[in-house]
Parts: C-alpha cells; sequence; structure tokens
C-alpha cells in the first residue's frame, strides 16, 4: 500500500511539472490544435512548422516562433498561424506553430 501511496504522490508531482500552453488541459494526455493569429493576406500554399518541447518540467528547448516557422517553408507573406499543444502526463510536452503562407 505504502508503493501505491508513494506512486501515485510521484505521478502527482511530475504532472504539476511540465506545463503546456492550451485552451484545454487533460491531466494524462492533451492534444490540441488552435487558432492564433490571421491575415488579411491571400493564399496559403505553403506551411512551416516550428516548435518547442520541455521535459518534466525541467529541460525546455527549441524556438516555436512564428519567425522561424516562416522561415523554414520559406514563406514570406502570412496567411494565419495555429498552436498544437501536446502533453504526456506532464512529462513531455510539445508546443507547436504552424504557419500558412505564400
Amino acid at each position: 500500500m505504502k508503493k501505491l501511496l508513494a506512486l501515485a504522490f510521484a505521478v502527482g508531482m511530475f504532472t504539476a511539472c511540465g506545463v503546456v500552453k492550451t485552451p484545454v488541459t487533460g491531466m494524462i494526455y492533451t492534444d490540441v490544435k488552435d487558432g492564433l493569429a490571421v491575415t488579411g493576406n491571400a493564399g496559403s500554399s505553403k506551411v512551416g512548422t516550428a516548435e518547442a518541447k520541455g521535459y518534466l518540467g525541467v529541460v525546455a528547448l527549441g524556438d516555436a516562433s512564428i519567425q522561424a516557422a516562416a522561415k523554414e517553408a520559406g514563406i514570406t507573406r502570412i496567411h494565419h498561424v495555429d498552436y498544437q499543444a501536446k502533453s504526456y502526463v506532464g512529462v513531455y510536452n510539445v508546443y507547436t506553430v504552424i504557419v500558412y503562407g505564400e
């Protein structure tokens, strides 16, 4: 019984460690897409992505900027921007910016 309580405590501690920006969050698993920005530019034949990752709420790495995503796809005129947030029990988090444009 003590081992089960210790495990539950450890899992609870880890879920609070890693947080990713999202409109809704699942305790065990999150995979949400949402809109971030829209411009008046027409057309979106190119798609670029950029991401940042977090591990245990201790280490976070990456460039999830709109500029990095646009550069990755060679986009000079942005049409709209979305993002996707994924979290696995708060232990591993991924935040991806998705840029559409020409």
